[in-house]
């Protein structure tokens, strides 16, 4: 333990900022979970709704100087291509879907 009056001061408020940013991560994780889940259930109402909210908790997390740009710009590039992937996937299954029908 510091001995130092400014010292101890300063491992108050980074313990405080710890947490802080612990709990940040935690709500950026899970909203990147919800917007994951939704692509693995081809739901792309939900993906589209959800995406949003996760791409302005990752910037924020930069901001705040949790995660470094790069990495935040990789994940929310990532999210996108996923949600953009979905249109593909739909348009592909329709055909085979219809070709099914017609049989």
């Amino acid at each position: 333990m510091a001995n130092i009056k400014s010292q101890k001061k300063r491992i108050e408020i980074d313990e405080r900022n710890r947490q802080a940013h612990a709990s940040f991560k935690s709500q950026m994780r899970t909203a990147v979970k919800k917007v994951n889940a939704a692509i693995a259930a081809n739901d792309k109402k939900a993906a589209t709704a959800l995406l949003p909210e996760a791409i302005s908790l990752i910037d924020k997390s930069v901001k705040m100087g949790i995660q470094k740009s790069n990495t935040a710009a990789r994940q929310t590039s990532s999210l996108m291509a996923k949600v953009n992937a979905l249109d593909k996937k739909a348009a592909e299954v329709k055909p085979e879907a219809k070709a099914a029908e017609a049989k």
